[in-house]
C-alpha cells in the first residue's frame, strides 16, 4: 500500500502543480474572458500541450468552408513545475536506501505510469471546445446561425495521443531524474556507472535552472519598468524556459530559424521581436549576430554563457573526484551535448490560427526551428572545454590544499 500511496502522490501532485501554474498563467493572459465558459477546456488542453500532447484545430461554416490546423508548442513553464515536482516525489522514497533491486524499480515506475495514464485522460475528456466566430456582418451571422452556416473554430485532444505523449513525458522525466539525482538509489549494477554521468548531469542541470532563475529576474524588473504586468507574468508562467533556455542556446552560437505572422497578443522580448521584423520573407535565422544588431546588449550573452559553463565544469569535477582530465571533458561534453538537443527538441514550436484558444489572444501564426547539425556540436564542444577547465582547476584547487 506504501508503495501505491507513493506513486498516486507522484502522479496526482505532478499533475496539480502544472494545472495551478497553468491556470494562473491562463488568467494573466486573459484567457477568463474567453466566451461560452471556454476556461476550463482551455486550461485542460494547455496542460496537456506542456506533455507534448499535439492539439487539433478545426475551423467550419457548414457546407461554405472547412479549415483545419493544429498547436505543437511547449509552454515550458508547466513542463518544468510538472518534471520537477514528478522527480522529486518519485526519487524521494529511494534516498532511504543505497541500492534498489531492478524489479522494485519497475515497479515502482509501472505503478505510477498507470495512475499517469488514468489522470491523464480524465484531463483530457473536458480539453475540447467550439466557438462561434462573429463574420463582423450582422445579417450574415444571422443568417449563419438560421441555417446551420455559422462559422466555428474549436479545439479537440485525442485520446490515443494523449496516453502515448503523456507516457513517453513520464517516462523519460523518471530516467532523467534518476540519471541526475546524487542522492537517490540506483539498481546494483548501475551504480558503478554512476560516477561518469550523475555529477555532469546533475550540473547541467543547475545550469538549465541557472538560467531560469535569471529569465525569472529580468522579467519581474520587466514588469515594474516596461508595464504590462499582467502579460508579462503570463509569458513568465508559459514560457520561462522557451526564452531562458533559448537565449543560453545562442549565447553558445547556436542558431534557430523562423516566422511570426500577425500579432501573437503577448510581449516578446523586443530584440526577439526586431529580428522578427527585419525580413520581408517569411524565414528568419535568430542567432546572436541577429539579436546583437536589434540589441548591443545581446552581445553579453556570449560571455554569460561562458562564465556559467565554467562555474558547471568546476561544480561536475567537483563531485567527480579521482579522474583524468580527458574523462572530465567527456562526460561534461556528452551531458550538455544532450541537454542542448533536448532544449533544441523542446523549444521548436508551431502553431497556425488556432494559437489563440490557449489565452494567448493572436491571430496569427508562429514557427521555430532549431539548426540541430549547428547548435548541438557547438554545445558538446563547449561542454568538452568547461569539463577540461573544471578539471584542471578543481586538481589545482587540490594540490594546493595540502
Amino acid at each position: 500500500m506504501r508503495s501505491w500511496a507513493d506513486a498516486v502522490l507522484t502522479a496526482l501532485g505532478a499533475l496539480l502543480a502544472m494545472t495551478a501554474v497553468a491556470a494562473l498563467a491562463l488568467w494573466a493572459a486573459h484567457a477568463g474572458d474567453l466566451p461560452e465558459g471556454a476556461f476550463p477546456a482551455v486550461l485542460a488542453a494547455t496542460v496537456l500541450t506542456a506533455l507534448g500532447v499535439p492539439v487539433d484545430v478545426t475551423g467550419s461554416a457548414a457546407f461554405v468552408a472547412t479549415a483545419r490546423g493544429g498547436i505543437t508548442v511547449l509552454p515550458l513553464t508547466v513542463t518544468l513545475v510538472g518534471a520537477l515536482t514528478a522527480g522529486v516525489l518519485f526519487l524521494r522514497p529511494l534516498r532511504l536506501h543505497a541500492v534498489v533491486a531492478p524489479r522494485e524499480l519497475a515497479a515502482r515506475a509501472a505503478r505510477t505510469a498507470l495512475l499517469w495514464l488514468v489522470l491523464t485522460q480524465l484531463l483530457r475528456l473536458p480539453a475540447h471546445h467550439d466557438f462561434t466566430v462573429s463574420t463582423g456582418n450582422e445579417l450574415i451571422d444571422t443568417l449563419g446561425g438560421a441555417f446551420g452556416a455559422a462559422p466555428v473554430v474549436g479545439f479537440r485532444v485525442g485520446a490515443w495521443p494523449t496516453a502515448e505523449y503523456g507516457l513517453v513525458w513520464l517516462l523519460a522525466v523518471l530516467l532523467l531524474a534518476l540519471g541526475v539525482s546524487r542522492r537517490s538509489a540506483l539498481p546494483g549494477v548501475l551504480v558503478r556507472h554512476q560516477g561518469a554521468v550523475r555529477p555532469a548531469g546533475h550540473a547541467v542541470l543547475g545550469l538549465l535552472l541557472a538560467y531560469c532563475g535569471l529569465g525569472l529576474l529580468a522579467g519581474l524588473v520587466s514588469m515594474v519598468v516596461d508595464g504590462h504586468p499582467r502579460e508579462t507574468l503570463a509569458v513568465l508562467l508559459l514560457g520561462l524556459p522557451n526564452l531562458a533556455w533559448l537565449a543560453l542556446g545562442i549565447g553558445l552560437g547556436g542558431s534557430w530559424h523562423g516566422h511570426v505572422d500577425g500579432a501573437l497578443g503577448l510581449p516578446m522580448p523586443p530584440a526577439l521581436a526586431g529580428v522578427f521584423r527585419t525580413s520581408d520573407t517569411r524565414e528568419v535565422t535568430l542567432n546572436l549576430a541577429a539579436l546583437g544588431q536589434q540589441d548591443g546588449r545581446a552581445w553579453l550573452l556570449l560571455p554569460l554563457a561562458a562564465l556559467a559553463l565554467l562555474l558547471t565544469g568546476l561544480a561536475a569535477a567537483r563531485h567527480s573526484p579521482g579522474l583524468r582530465l580527458w574523462q572530465y571533458a567527456v562526460h561534461l561534453a556528452a551531458a550538455f551535448g544532450v541537454a542542448m538537443l533536448l532544449v533544441c527538441i523542446l523549444t521548436t514550436l508551431s502553431a497556425g490560427f488556432g494559437l489563440s484558444l490557449l489565452g494567448l489572444g493572436g491571430t496569427g501564426g508562429l514557427a521555430l526551428s532549431p539548426d540541430l547539425l549547428t547548435t548541438v556540436p557547438l554545445a558538446a564542444l563547449w561542454g568538452a572545454a568547461a569539463g577540461l577547465a573544471g578539471g584542471l582547476l578543481t586538481g589545482r584547487r587540490r594540490a594546493q590544499g595540502p
